[in-house]
């Protein structure tokens, strides 16, 4: 006997879960980690990517193919030409400077009618939607369906919190002064920042109208997900869960369930610098004297 799930009156086989992460290698990888995760439990899986964007995690598609797992990925085309954006620009660190943004988010918003589609002709019904954060058009395509969507967050539990509260209150706005100090309301414990410290990626051009279509959208998810441990980050995020008036779901660290040597050199993109290279540089250094910071992949710090 096949087990059943019903859904909103549908008697499928087994659940159908859409994954829409953003175009931004921080942002999916830690989402294929998921959906290897959900298809190992049973899900079915589908994850939603563009041309260029498959074609750069092609290792990654051919060793889930492999591993035989119920996911799969769909290219949908990506409408670069519709926004301005030059052809070819379908991921964050491919746009020709931080300005273009806007238009790139504006093209994502742009999948929905596709995704529709997509959907309408697949034998199996969506059970869920789980998105980037930053896809907030993807709401509407789980009104279509009438099924929940929820919304997964790379961030952690303290940098959530604090940014919600930022936001929410217009901290960055309450002075010019870079170096006034300023108190966190309603934090868990006693927090000051710099104004020069708080988050910037907002503060581009046509990013504002952005900024508010993220805070109206908490109130339209069904709850998300974050990719850390409540071990960790227990305090902030029950706050985090208060202040937004969703449940909060803390699944990682994702990248842990990379066990196999040639999944953990798939992630992310080749590095500029031999490896070897860096092992030397590592070995020459005196004990506990090298500090590791990551910005992220779409930062290029001037050494």
């Amino acid at each position: 006997m096949t087990n059943q799930i019903v859904i909103n009156g549908r008697d499928d086989p087994k659940p159908h879960f859409v994954l829409v992460p953003l175009m931004a290698q921080g942002h999916t990888i830690p989402m294929i980690d998921m959906a290897r995760l959900l298809a190992g439990r049973g899900v079915h899986v589908s994850v939603i990517t563009t041309p260029v964007n498959a074609a750069r995690i092609k290792t990654v598609i051919e060793r889930v193919k492999a591993s035989q797992l119920s996911i799969e990925f769909v290219p949908l085309p990506f409408p670069c030409s519709a926004v301005g954006l030059p052809e070819g620009c379908e991921n964050i660190d491919t746009l020709p400077s931080k300005d273009h943004l806007h238009s790139f988010l504006d093209a994502c918003a742009l999948l929905r009618e596709p995704l529709i589609l997509h959907l309408k002709e697949q034998k199996l019904h969506p059970s869920c939607i789980i998105s980037d954060v930053c896809h907030t058009w993807t709401g509407d395509v789980a009104q279509e369906f009438r099924i929940p969507r929820f919304a997964f967050n790379g961030f952690g539990g303290f940098s959530l919190l604090c940014r919600h509260i930022i936001l929410t209150n217009e901290l960055d706005k309450k002075t010019s002064d870079e170096m006034e100090v300023i108190v966190m309301p309603g934090f868990p414990h006693h927090l000051e920042l710099l104004k020069a410290q708080m988050p910037g990626s907002f503060g581009g051009r046509g990013m504002e109208k952005f900024a508010e279509e993220l805070k109206a959208d908490q109130q339209r998810f069904d709850g998300m997900l974050v990719n850390t441990f409540d071990d960790l980050e227990a305090l902030y995020i029950e706050s985090f869960q208060k202040a937004i008036g969703k449940k909060v779901w803390t699944i990682g660290p994702m990248s842990l369930y990379n066990k196999d040597v040639a999944d953990m050199a798939a992630r992310g993109n080749l590095a500029s610098i031999d490896e070897n290279h860096c092992l030397r540089w590592l070995d020459s250094m005196k004990p506990n004297s090298v500090i590791y910071v990551s910005f992220g992949s779409l930062a290029s710090p001037i050494p």
